[in-house]
Formats: C-alpha cells, sequence, structure tokens
C-alpha cells in the first residue's frame, strides 16, 4: 500500500467518494435501463399480445354465433336469423382485416391468411346450403350441410392456434424479463458489496484520520482557549452534517410522494385502456338497442303509458351510454356543456329516470321542496350523472329498501356566495368514520364488486362545476351528501350556510 499512503488525507476521501458515486451512478443507471425495458416490454405485451387475443376471442365468437343462426335459421325458416348472420359475418371480416393489420411482416400472417382462405370457402359453402333450403331442396342442402362441418372445425382450430401462438409469445416474453431480473439482481449485488467494501474502507479512514484525531483534540483542549479556530472547524462541521441529513430526509420524502404519483398514473393509464375495451364491446350492442328502438318507435302506435315507458327505456340506454363515456375519459375529463338550468328540474328527471330501480331495491324518494330552485349554469347530463350516482349508491348501501330524502334549498356561502344546496339524504348503515377521508378517492370501494369511481366522479363534476361535495354520517344513522353550487342569479333573499 506504498500509494495509498503517499495520498493525503483529502485525496483518499475524494477517490473513495468517487468510487462510491460511480458504483451508485451505475446501479441507478441500470435500474433505469431495466425500468425502460419493463415498459416496452408491458408496452408490447398490453398493445400487441393483447389485442391479438381480443381478436381471436372475437373471431371464435363471431363464428360459433354464425353456425348458431343458420341452424336457428333451418328449424323456424324465420329471415331474421339470416341477417344476424349478417351482422356477425361482418364483425367476422373486421377482425380478420385487424389481424391482418397487426400481423403485417409476421409469421402469423401466414395463419391469417389460412384462416381467411378457409372462411371464404365456408361462407361460399353456406350460402350454397341457403339457397337450397330456400328453393325447398331440404335433402340437398342437409347432404351439403355434413361437408360444411369440417370447414367450420378447421376454422376454429386455426383461430385457437392464433390465440395459442400470442400466448407463446407472452410467456416468451415473459421469461426473457425474468432473467434480465436476475441479471439485475447479481449487478445490484455486485454495486452493493463494493459500496459496503467501500464504505467500510472510508469508514476506516474517517475513523483513524479525522473522528479520532478530533477526539483526542477535544480532550487536550477541554477546559482551555487556546484552540477556538478547531473548536470553530468541529462546529462547522457538525452544522454541515446536520444539514445534510434534513436535506435527505426531505428528499426521500419527495420521491416517496413521486413514486407513489407514478403508482396512480401507471393504475390509471391501465385501466383506461381496459375500460376502452370494455366500454367498446358494451357500447356496440346498446348502439344496436337503439337502432332497434329507432326502427320501432317509428313504426309502432303506443299509448301514452307504453310511450312514456319507451321514453325512459331510452333514456336509460342513452344515461348508461354517458356513464360508458364518463368512465372512459375519467384520467381526462370532459368538457363541460354549461347552460342555464334549473337544479330542480334535473333533480326530476333523474328521479323518473330511476323509477324503476328505485322500485326494484324497495326504496322510497321524498322530495322537500318549498319551490322550484333558481337557474345556474351548470351541466345537466353532468349534474344528473352525479345525483345518480349518489342515489344508486345508497340503494345498494340500504339492502332490504328505506328511504331517501331530497332537499332543495337556496343559501349563502362565505367562500362561494349564493349557491343551491341539494341534500341527499337515506336511513342505510352510514359510513365509517375510518373510511370518511378516502371514499372519495378514486377505485377506493367498501363493495366487493364496486370499482370505486361513483363516488370519485361525484366529486370531479362538483368541483368542475366550482361546487362543493359534503358528507355528513355515522355510523348505523345513514349518510347525508349534499352537492353545493354556485348560483347563476345574485341578490336573493338567502339563509347563511
Amino acid at each position: 500500500m506504498p500509494l495509498w499512503n503517499r495520498l493525503s488525507l483529502r485525496a483518499r476521501i475524494y477517490f473513495l467518494l468517487t468510487a462510491l458515486v460511480c458504483i451508485t451512478m451505475f446501479g441507478a443507471l441500470v435500474t433505469v435501463w431495466y425500468t425502460w425495458r419493463i415498459q416496452a416490454t408491458l408496452g408490447r405485451l398490453i398493445d400487441r399480445n393483447f389485442a391479438a387475443l381480443e381478436i381471436a376471442r372475437g373471431l371464435e365468437l363471431a363464428l360459433v354465433n354464425q353456425k348458431g343462426f343458420v341452424s336457428y335459421y333451418f328449424m323456424d325458416g324465420d329471415e331474421r336469423w339470416l341477417k344476424k348472420l349478417g351482422k356477425h359475418r361482418r364483425v367476422f371480416e373486421q377482425k380478420i382485416e385487424a389481424a391482418r393489420s397487426l400481423e403485417k411482416n409476421t409469421a402469423l400472417a401466414r395463419l391469417v391468411d389460412e384462416i381467411e382462405a378457409q372462411y371464404a370457402s365456408y361462407v361460399h359453402l353456406k350460402d350454397r346450403i341457403i339457397r337450397l333450403y330456400r328453393a325447398g331442396e331440404k335433402t340437398e342442402g342437409r347432404r351439403l350441410h355434413e361437408q360444411v362441418r369440417p370447414y367450420f372445425f378447421k376454422i376454429l382450430l386455426l383461430c385457437r392456434a392464433y390465440t395459442q401462438k400470442h400466448r407463446e409469445n407472452v410467456l416468451r416474453t415473459r421469461t426473457q424479463d425474468l432473467r434480465q431480473a436476475r441479471n439485475l439482481r447479481a449487478a445490484a449485488t455486485m454495486a452493493l458489496l463494493g459500496v459496503i467494501v467501500l464504505g467500510g474502507v472510508l469508514l476506516l479512514v474517517l475513523v483513524r484520520s479525522i473522528l479520532d484525531p478530533v477526539r483526542e483534540l477535544a480532550k487536550e483542549t477541554e477546559g482551555t482557549q487556546d484552540s477556538p479556530k478547531g473548536k470553530n472547524e468541529v462546529k462547522a462541521l457538525s452544522m454541515s452534517v446536520k444539514r445534510l441529513m434534513e436535506d435527505m430526509g426531505r428528499t426521500q420524502t419527495e420521491l416517496d410522494k413521486s413514486r407513489e404519483t407514478l403508482f396512480q398514473s401507471e393504475k390509471l393509464a391501465l385501466v383506461g385502456k381496459l375500460a376502452a375495451g370494455m366500454a367498446h364491446s358494451i357500447r356496440n350492442p346498446l348502439t344496436s338497442v337503439k337502432m332497434r328502438l329507432f326502427s320501432l318507435e317509428r313504426s309502432l302506435v303506443l299509448s301514452p303509458s307504453q310511450q312514456d315507458d319507451f321514453t325512459v327505456i331510452s333514456d336509460e340506454i342513452r344515461h348508461i351510454d354517458i356513464f360508458l363515456q364518463n368512465f372512459l375519459e375519467f384520467s381526462r375529463p370532459p368538457k363541460l356543456k354549461m347552460k342555464p338550468i334549473n337544479p330542480s328540474e334535473v333533480v326530476d328527471t333523474t328521479l323518473t329516470l330511476l323509477r324503476h330501480r328505485l322500485r326494484s331495491y324497495g326504496v322510497r324518494v321524498t322530495v322537500q321542496r318549498k319551490s322550484p330552485l333558481p337557474v345556474i349554469q351548470a351541466d345537466p347530463e353532468q349534474l344528473k350523472e352525479a345525483l345518480a350516482n349518489i342515489m344508486i349508491n345508497a340503494c345498494e348501501a340500504m339492502e332490504g329498501g328505506g328511504d331517501i330524502t331530497v332537499t332543495e334549498d337556496s343559501v349563502f356561502s362565505k367562500t362561494l356566495g349564493p349557491v343551491v344546496r341539494i341534500r341527499i339524504q337515506d336511513t342505510g348503515p352510514g359510513i365509517p368514520i375510518s373510511v370518511q377521508d378516502k371514499i372519495l378517492e378514486p377505485f377506493f370501494t367498501t363493495k366487493e364488486e364496486g370499482t370505486g369511481l361513483g363516488l370519485s366522479i361525484v366529486a370531479r363534476i362538483v368541483e368542475e362545476h366550482g361546487g362543493r361535495l359534503e358528507l355528513e354520517s355515522r355510523e348505523g344513522e345513514g349518510s347525508v351528501f349534499a352537492i353545493i353550487l354556485p348560483a347563476k342569479q345574485r341578490g336573493q333573499d338567502l339563509g347563511t350556510h
């Protein structure tokens, strides 16, 4: 160690600190690189393989449905089954196009081409069979139908093979990630050992070259005034270390906050993608139902009560569609469509839409209203969504039925000025104090099958209107949610809130 002994104390400390920084930076860079690789891998899994699996499931479902509709047509001869058959053929063709676009320039493209070729032959033979049945030649149609079955099962097997290929891709990627994780752990372990060794050497240097001399100096100068300079240096060093520790604590706190924010952002992004796929699957049949209702409305002559039921059904379907849109855009809220509205009319409309659902829950609703609320600037659909979410949440909490009381009044808020207030009180079990601070957070729920979005959407809607949502609840005594919104008109005789 002749070279080490010839180095000055400052040079030794600088050398050890430089080595520690380099090793730490190396570990940090490796971690950042591996995190980026994980993100890219997850992106590929979600964007490609998940989409391919969805396409494969759609192909199998469309194929099986086609077989079923043709069988139904052979049984009763109803032409409506053929219309549904045509719809699912278009769905199958759309899925094939999506698969071809996804598998462009890959080995799986040949499998997609084979599925398309087999499907074309299958459709051609099916059309011949349908023409024979229409012409009354059922014997020939049944004979030809026996020849079509192998095509159906072959296409089904090809679709499942396509699904299996992408599952194998997912497993292969997972295996690669596990291997990279092992390599990262090995590198991190080596870096940790290096840091421990260098840290031990640095500690030895500090103890022998700094702490021991300082201690001896303190013993020698205790009770004397001969070394003020040495005392000032020790005090300055102590203060510097103390400030460094405080800075490290603040940095750790900020790092923890950033990590939590990143976790929430990633969770919202994943939910957004899953919600997009779910909403797409739900809204397609909703669109078909709306089109059927539109056709029925034009062709049927309905009594007033039937027309009222028909209107409620149409409004409920539109309400579901709006809810799905809100769920999809939870991470990027939709722009409010503000206009002058009467909140009392929105309350009445919401109760009309929920009439059948409230009855099914065994819930009675009472509206306490001295006079209609004043006109305010708000988005009626968003406000209706907020009211409906609160009432449905109350119904689910009141197992076995109960009462909901809606109270409307105009008051004066010290922070918002003139406001309108809609209080929704239920006779449910109440909300425990331990969870009241979390009840409005996204994805927090006390229900086994809840999404945790209902009340958080309500809070967001109210806040975007410039208002606030208040909660009063005691366990065993029910809950009260108050929607407070700024009033458009001023100068009214209002109470104090």
